[in-house]
C-alpha cells in the first residue's frame, strides 16, 4: 500500500467513525500535500460531514474536521488554539524568522503534525497549534535562539496577522500555469515544469501535475519553497500578443 492509499484509508476510517457514532474527529495538522489527498477524496466521503480549518482564514496547513451539526445534534469547535510568541526584551532581540520558531517548537519533542501556520511579525511569532500541546508549549518554550521569550494564548486572531499581498502586473506569454510560475519566481520554464512535475505547485490547496493549466480570478496559487500568490484577472495584450496578468503575492 503506497503513502497515497494510506491516507485516503485513513480518512475513510475517521469519516466511518464520525458517522458511526455520532460526533466530531479531527485530522491533526495536514500540509498541502495531505490537504491535497482529502481533496480528491472529499466527495466520497460527503456522507460524514467534512469541514477544513487552519485556525483562521488563508491558512496553508489545516486540519479537517469528520461530522457535521445536522449528523451529530451539536457543534464543536476544531481543537484549534493561538499562541503569541515574544521576546522579553525586544531592544535586545536577535532576529528571529519563521525557521527559528519553528525549529525552537519541534526541539520541544513535538511532532510538526501539531503545529500548524506559523506567522512572524517583527520579531514575534502567532503560531496555530493542537489544544493538547498549546499548555505545554507555554510551560517549557523560554528561548528562541539567544532570545528569552513569553509564550501566551490569544483570546481571538488579532489583525495584524491577516495575510499581507502586495499587487503586481507582469507579462507572459499565455495563461498557463507554468508559464506564470516561470515569470513570477524568475525560473526558467523548464524549471517551472520541474516544479509542478515534482507535485510543488498547488491550486487551492490542490496538487497540480498539468503545466498547461489556465488559472482563474481568485486561484491562490503555492508553490513549496518559493511562496504563494492569488491570481488576479487578464488585462489585454501588448503589441506582441502577449498577455498582461495582474497577481496579489504574499509578502
Amino acid at each position: 500500500m503506497n503513502s497515497g492509499e494510506v491516507i485516503n484509508k485513513r480518512f475513510e476510517e475517521l469519516a466511518e467513525r464520525a458517522y458511526s457514532e455520532n460526533r466530531y474527529v479531527f485530522t491533526d495538522f495536514l500540509d498541502m500535500s495531505g490537504l491535497s489527498a482529502f481533496y480528491d477524496v472529499e466527495r466520497n466521503l460527503a456522507y460524514a460531514g467534512t469541514s477544513v480549518s487552519g485556525g483562521t482564514e488563508g491558512c496553508e496547513r489545516c486540519m479537517v474536521r469528520f461530522g457535521s451539526p445536522e449528523s451529530c445534534g451539536y457543534e464543536e469547535e476544531f481543537p484549534i488554539e493561538l499562541l503569541h510568541i515574544r521576546p522579553l526584551m525586544k531592544k535586545f532581540s536577535d532576529t528571529l524568522t519563521h525557521r527559528d520558531f519553528l525549529g525552537t517548537i519541534i526541539g520541544l519533542g513535538l511532532e510538526r503534525t501539531k503545529i500548524g501556520d506559523i506567522v512572524v511579525r517583527d520579531n514575534e511569532a502567532y503560531v496555530f497549534v493542537s489544544d493538547t500541546v498549546s499548555d505545554y508549549i507555554i510551560r517549557n518554550l523560554t528561548r528562541v535562539k539567544h532570545t528569552s521569550v513569553r509564550v501566551d494564548k490569544c483570546d481571538d486572531v488579532p489583525e495584524e496577522i491577516a495575510p499581507k499581498t502586495v499587487e503586481e502586473s507582469i507579462i507572459v506569454s499565455s495563461n498557463r500555469l507554468d508559464a506564470i510560475i516561470a515569470k513570477v519566481y524568475n525560473l526558467s520554464r523548464d524549471a517551472a515544469v520541474r516544479y509542478i512535475s515534482e507535485g510543488k505547485v498547488f491550486i487551492n490547496s490542490r496538487e497540480m501535475t498539468g503545466n498547461a493549466k489556465s488559472l482563474k480570478e481568485g486561484d491562490v496559487v503555492s508553490v513549496r519553497g518559493m511562496g504563494k500568490f492569488i491570481f488576479g484577472s487578464e488585462g489585454g495584450t501588448t503589441r506582441k500578443d502577449k498577455l498582461y496578468i495582474s497577481i496579489r503575492r504574499y509578502i
